[in-house]
């Protein structure tokens, strides 16, 4: 007897692509909300503050803002880690969601989405990196909502069976 499903997708393995591509896609949405909605609603100096922030990680508190200008090293590093990260959450929620369904896939991304805002807005903030403690707000809730939506969506759309 075959095992029921309540989704399209079947496979008991992750598609890569399709998880890689959930990643990238969730990770483009989620810096382009995070660099226009932290300054409009007041949470940053400028759209470069939350490239910056992500960068120090690897860089140091010195690139901080200010200045919250554009830096093309401080912007580059900042991506590499950001979308590593994003790609690899992504693949975490494909693995988890596969066979499930489009609300399950979603559910699954925001509720790691989620967890991986509690770690470093946290956690983290206490232990290495302080000033995510500043960025914690409603903004940086709602784009990690938002990127955990995208990438399950996009993996249960996009994986082959």
């Amino acid at each position: 007897m075959e095992p029921m499903h309540d989704g399209p997708n079947h496979s008991s393995s992750v598609d890569w692509s399709a998880a890689i591509w959930a990643g990238v896609i969730g990770g483009v949405v989620f810096m382009m909300m995070e660099m226009m909605l932290m300054p409009m609603f007041g949470f940053a100096p400028g759209m470069w503050a939350p490239p910056r922030m992500i960068a120090a990680v690897a860089l140091g508190k010195d690139v901080l803002p200010p200045p919250a200008t554009f830096d093309l090293t401080v912007v580059m590093v900042a991506m590499m880690i950001h979308f590593a990260t994003s790609i690899m959450l992504a693949i975490a929620i494909a693995y988890i969601s596969r066979g499930k369904s489009m609300a399950t896939a979603m559910m699954v991304g925001v509720v790691a989405s989620m967890a991986i805002y509690g770690f470093v807005f946290y956690i983290m903030s206490s232990v290495a990196w302080p000033w995510f403690a500043m960025a914690r707000n409603w903004v940086s809730v709602v784009t990690h909502i938002v990127f955990g939506m995208i990438a399950g969506a996009w993996y249960h759309a996009r994986a082959r069976a």
